[in-house]
């Protein structure tokens, strides 16, 4: 495997929002590769350390997840970002892509499809699940084909509440349930912000609000 960092004989990795033990065994599964350093940090730390190449983020809650993910690439777009987290659902991953992530990592992946995510996306391509990508172009591609789209809305609290966790893959009835209203209220939330955005259906609705980290 030939991962190299910005033209330096090592990759820096950092790993972000990983419990201890979890960085403890990364560190041992990549101890024998020299070309590769891992550093335990923040999302200040992400920020600030320009040696680093590469993050790869854990996602411990979507909500929060995504918006670090998002700020990430606003503030550092050149830095390549896998994420790792235990949700497969088509839409979770193709939220962590329109954020800002190269890769989409299962908790349960092998030794060897980190080493391949991280070899992948160092050479400029996406790691994700050939469906997932399918969906992505397809939803882009009718996402774009829309006369009208909107930017620099200004949304209400509300509105942001619905949107933090549409991006978060949440359904109608979660929404609801995360902000004590019915479901039917979040239907016309949903429906209203498509029409404010332009957009035709919640997965561009996701898209258009991740990739432009609205949530600052």
């Amino acid at each position: 495997m030939q991962i190299q960092g910005n033209g330096r004989s090592r990759l820096r990795v950092g790993l972000l929002d990983f419990e201890p033990l979890r960085v403890a065994g990364f560190r041992s599964l990549f101890e024998d590769t020299v070309n590769i350093e891992l550093v335990a940090t923040n999302f200040a730390g992400a920020l600030e350390n320009r040696a680093l190449d590469m993050v790869l983020l854990g996602i411990q809650d979507p909500l929060t997840s995504f918006d670090l993910l998002a700020k990430l690439k606003a503030e550092r777009p050149s830095l390549k970002l896998i994420v790792m987290g235990s949700n497969k659902d088509d839409e979770t991953i193709i939220n962590a892509i329109a954020a800002g992530a190269k890769g989409y990592l299962e908790e349960t992946a092998t030794p060897e499809q980190v080493m391949q995510a991280m070899d992948v996306v160092q050479s400029g391509s996406i790691w994700a699940p050939r469906r997932v990508l399918s969906l992505f172009v397809d939803r882009m591609l009718q996402d774009s084909s829309t006369p009208v789209r909107r930017h620099n809305l200004k949304f209400t609290s509300r509105e942001r509440e619905v949107l933090q966790l549409l991006v978060a893959a949440r359904s109608n009835r979660e929404i609801a349930t995360s902000l004590g209203i019915e479901e039917r209220t979040v239907k016309a939330y949903v429906t209203r912000l498509m029409r404010k955005v332009g957009v035709e259906n919640r997965i561009a609705l996701s898209i258009h609000a991740a990739s432009r980290a609205w949530g600052e």
